[in-house]
């Protein structure tokens, strides 16, 4: 690693989103941490506001999610169960499965090992 500044960390998280009818699949690559997680919490919002009533979020490709980014991702499935739909996490790495167990969020979840289905 560089030398350590003051400044933002340069880390990446890039988002993707696939939809097709009502289902929506969110891909998300890299470090979900306070810096980021704006950038999944839009693309949620954004899924949010159309007719969706699935959502995937595929975390095999996240190395890293802090309490930010678990916030954005329950906030999102309160949302989507509200209009009476259900959010899943797909295929999340040892790291964040761990993360969701101390917290005791993978009750709160519908988690998957599975990668999340592809949309044409």
């Amino acid at each position: 690693m560089g030398e350590s500044r003051d400044s933002v960390p340069d880390v990446e998280l890039n988002v993707s989103t696939a939809s097709q009818g009502g289902h929506a699949v969110v891909t998300a690559t890299g470090e979900l941490d306070l810096y980021t997680a704006p950038r999944l919490q839009a693309a949620l919002a954004g899924l949010l506001r159309g007719p969706v009533d699935r959502i995937v979020v595929d975390l095999a490709g996240v190395e890293f999610c802090d309490s930010t980014g678990m916030n954005v991702l329950l906030s999102a499935m309160k949302r989507i169960k509200e209009q009476g739909g259900s959010l899943e996490l797909a295929a999340p790495r040892p790291a964040v499965k761990r993360i969701l167990q101390v917290t005791g969020l993978d009750t709160v979840f519908t988690v998957t090992d599975d990668a999340a289905p592809a949309l044409d």
